[in-house]
């Protein structure tokens, strides 16, 4: 009997490997959200403190993710993989060493998650390039479902609640000696990863027309280039652009006072509102990976994105738990949806010397935007009454997505280059 097709990339010994290290690593960065903010209190920090340790995370993340994708490109995958989770071996467990003797200060804290940052960026390039070279093009769906449904799971609810236990039990250097625990295991697991195929980049990486290496520049403008080039690839970022700069400031920002004001809600069911929304966002992610490459992809994609945005237009224009939860669930759900078939796409059409350049150009535009929509929310609140920003936010998503969608022609194109059927070589 066949597996299911959700499971399918498990048949393959080098994906276990790979996901069982990501999946440890994944819950160790749970851990790490909760250990380091009681770390921070617990040496005296407050919350300017706080947020310069967490701003120092997303510095390292954001200042070198285009680095990242080129590295990736250029450097064999296992190679840069097994040598990021050393990298975050080395720090945490330095961290918690510190901690544990009493050496512990604010700045080696920041310190630690600006490297954590640096290798994030670094990571995730390499890991979508490394896919699609362990397994057949037909199980990519099933892998980018997989991991969509495993990160809510482990980073949003186990890592940070095993954490929090630690942290009452114990002391929050308890916690962080967890971390260095799981990527000490991730980083053991991973060194399980077979050489063979793996041993080198992709043909033509860091060469131009074969003769030389090439600089820097010269391969970020390469990533670039493919990606103006490129019309759904070029407007897919843009609509991601526009939708980070309306939705993440409402969501992270305002919502909590709108429970407040509009629920007579506190902490505790602004927390649950989130879970219902990760629990949306595993869920979509489960049944993508449940089910074939729809012939549509990019209509499927642009549809889920952008029909599944409506529901945020009205969550601040109601005052009923229960269907701001529906909503945010449905947000979650369909977005998801969205993220995996997109990434399948770059893994698929996206010629493999340049997977790594475009996942890391995919990052860094949805990074970039995130803390300015946050910085924006607060002010935008000061002028306008929240309930107008959802619905701006809600309403300006979907019709970005019929304009990215028609100004791409995304349904000729994708009836023009099916992934249905055998896999296709860069393909543009």
């Amino acid at each position: 009997m066949p597996a299911p097709k959700a499971l399918r990339p498990f048949v393959h010994r080098e994906y276990r490997v790979l996901i069982a290290a990501l999946a440890i690593s994944i819950f160790g960065s749970g851990m790490w959200a909760v250990a380091m903010v009681y770390q921070v209190i617990h040496l005296g920090g407050g919350p300017l403190e706080l947020s310069l340790v967490a701003a120092a995370g997303s510095v390292g993340l954001v200042a070198f993710v285009l680095a990242g994708g080129i590295a990736a490109d250029r450097v064999p995958q296992r190679r840069l993989i097994i040598a990021v989770e050393g990298a975050n071996l080395a720090v945490i467990a330095t961290i918690s060493g510190l901690a544990m003797a009493g050496w512990l200060q604010l700045w080696h804290v920041a310190a630690g998650a600006f490297v954590l940052g640096v290798g994030a960026a670094f990571f995730f390039p390499a890991y979508s390039a490394i896919l699609p070279r362990i397994l057949p093009a037909e199980d990519l769906l099933a892998a980018n479902g997989m991991e969509g449904t495993m990160r809510p799971v482990l980073q949003q609810a186990a890592g940070p609640a095993v954490a929090g236990i630690l942290v009452a039990a114990l002391s929050p250097s308890h916690a962080v000696t967890g971390v260095a625990a799981c990527h000490l295991l991730a980083f053991f697991v991973l060194n399980f990863l077979g050489q063979h195929a793996l041993a080198t980049p992709p043909e033509g990486a860091g060469h131009e027309d074969g003769r030389r290496k090439s600089t820097f520049v010269q391969d970020l403008r390469e990533g670039v280039s493919y990606t103006i080039r490129t019309p759904w690839l070029l407007w897919t970022l843009i609509w991601a652009c526009i939708s980070v700069l309306f939705l993440i400031g409402p969501i992270e920002v305002l919502l909590p006072f709108l429970v407040r004001d509009q629920l007579g809600g506190d902490s505790s069911m602004f927390g649950f509102l989130l879970a219902v929304m990760g629990v949306g966002a595993a869920l979509g992610s489960l049944v993508t990976a449940s089910l074939r490459l729809p012939r549509r992809y990019l209509t499927v994609m642009m549809v889920s994105w952008g029909v599944g945005s409506l529901p945020i237009a009205a969550v601040g224009l109601m005052d009923n738990f229960w269907l701001i939860a529906a909503a945010l669930f449905i947000w979650g759900a369909t977005g998801s949806v969205g993220m995996v078939i997109w990434g399948t796409l770059l893994q698929r059409r996206v010629p493999s010397h340049l997977l790594g350049r475009i996942s890391s150009l995919d990052f860094f535009v949805s990074l970039a935007l995130m803390p300015v929509s946050m910085a924006l929310a607060g002010p935008a609140a000061e002028v306008l009454p929240i309930w107008l920003i959802f619905l701006v936010a809600g309403v300006v998503c979907p019709i970005m997505a019929v304009i990215a969608s028609a100004a791409a022609r995304m349904p000729r194109d994708e009836l023009a280059h099916p992934l249905d059927a055998a896999p296709e070589a860069a393909v543009s």
